[in-house]
């Protein structure tokens, strides 16, 4: 019988141990993906010259990098990649096909994992600002509302006549295993550069 409980208590133990491990490797995946991305669009940023506003139908493929967004009260700097699949949230934030890109005229959607890049999003305030930088330009939004909605109620991403931004992760940002709600960021676009906002601050520092 004790021989019965070691090799139970061992298969635990284990099975902990293999879970610590993936996490780990999850996070560190996502972290280098972060660093080399973010390196590259630096050098895209200081090579390319900035152009108009960006296509009304751009044709971009998934997983290539759409752009950075920052909130910098929140010191989150994210880089921003197209698609939702398991496989770009792996990576990074990810745009939301179907919806619109920033210099776009509706509703620009991002979604993100809780527990890796979009953990920070459990502190968001009405009033932060969020900065979404592209290869195109700079653009600027005001955090207006946050909700918490069932994962069918995709109507936050809705077409909208207004510029907004929708950020989208799951919830509650501690639950273990699948969590069954959203959480939803809705913010407004402001102008290029709002008044009172520091360079530093804008930028993330």
């Amino acid at each position: 019988m004790k021989n019965a409980w070691r090799c139970i208590e061992r298969g635990i133990l284990l099975l902990g141990l293999i879970g610590v491990d993936v996490w780990i490797w999850s996070n560190a995946t996502t972290s280098v993906s972060q660093l080399w991305t973010n390196y590259t669009f630096e050098k895209q940023l200081h090579t390319a010259p900035i152009g108009s506003a960006a296509p009304r139908f751009p044709v971009v493929p998934v997983r290539s990098v759409v752009g950075r967004l920052t909130i910098p009260r929140l010191h989150l700097s994210a880089m921003v990649r197209e698609g939702d699949d398991a496989g770009t949230l792996q990576l990074a934030l990810g745009h939301i096909p179907g919806t619109a890109f920033p210099g776009q005229p509706g509703n620009v959607g991002v979604a993100g994992h809780r527990d890796t890049l979009f953990r920070p999003l459990r502190n968001i305030r009405s009033s932060d600002l969020i900065r979404f930088e592209t290869g195109k330009g700079s653009y600027f939004y005001r955090v207006e509302s946050t909700h918490i909605v069932k994962p069918r109620d995709v109507d936050v991403l809705a077409r909208s006549s207004d510029d907004e931004l929708t950020l989208v992760t799951c919830y509650p940002f501690y639950y273990v295993g699948s969590a069954p709600d959203r959480f939803i960021v809705k913010a407004r676009q402001v102008q290029e550069r709002p008044a009172g906002v520091q360079a530093a601050a804008v930028a993330g520092g």
